[in-house]
C-alpha cells in the first residue's frame, strides 16, 4: 500500500475514535475567520472540554459511515471543522454559537447528539440549554423547596398540637 493511503486510513481511524468517544459534535464552516480568531476559538473549546479540528470532508464521511452515522453527506461541502464535545454534549454548540454571534464569522452546518442528527436550529436550541451544573442546581432547589415546605408543615402541626394540649 502507498504511504498516502496509510496516512488517510490512520486519519479515518482517529476521526472514528473521536466520533465514538464524543458526547456530541458540531460541524462548522470556518470561512472568513482569521488565524487569531481560530486560535481564540480553539482556546475557548479547550476551556470547555472540547476538541476542535479542521478535517477533510471525505475523511469525516468515511469515519462517520464506519461509525454508523448517516445523513452527514449533505453537510460535507466546503471547508469543515469539527468541534467534539468530550466533557458534555452542550459545550461545542454553546461555544460556537457565542463565538459566531460575537465575531459574525463562520456558520454552523449541523450537529449530532446521542445519534440524533441536528440541523442549525437544533444546534442553536442545544446551545440554549443551561450547563449541567445549573440544571442540577435548579433540580436541587426544587427538591429542597418541597422538603422545606414539608418541614414547615410538620413544624406547624407540632406547634398546633402543643398549643391544644
Amino acid at each position: 500500500m502507498s504511504n498516502n493511503l496509510e496516512i488517510k486510513k490512520a486519519a479515518v481511524a482517529q476521526i472514528k475514535e473521536k466520533l465514538a468517544e464524543a458526547k456530541s459534535f458540531v460541524l462548522v464552516d470556518y470561512r472568513g475567520m482569521t488565524v487569531a480568531e481560530v486560535t481564540e476559538l480553539r482556546n475557548q473549546f479547550r476551556k470547555a472540554g472540547c476538541e476542535y479540528a479542521v478535517l477533510k470532508n471525505t475523511l469525516i464521511n468515511l469515519a462517520a459511515k464506519e461509525c454508523g452515522i448517516e445523513g452527514l453527506d449533505q453537510f460535507l461541502n466546503g471547508p469543515t471543522a469539527v468541534a467534539f464535545g468530550m466533557a458534555d454534549a452542550v459545550s461545542p454548540a454553546k461555544v460556537l454559537k457565542d463565538f459566531i454571534e460575537k465575531s459574525k464569522k463562520g456558520t454552523i452546518k449541523c450537529g449530532m447528539v446521542d445519534g440524533q442528527l441536528l440541523d442549525v436550529a437544533g444546534v442553536e436550541a442545544l446551545a440554549s440549554i443551561p450547563p449541567r451544573v445549573v440544571l442540577l442546581a435548579k433540580l436541587m432547589g426544587s427538591m429542597m423547596s418541597a422538603v422545606s415546605k414539608f418541614v414547615y408543615l410538620v413544624e406547624a402541626l407540632r406547634k398546633k398540637q402543643a398549643g391544644e394540649e
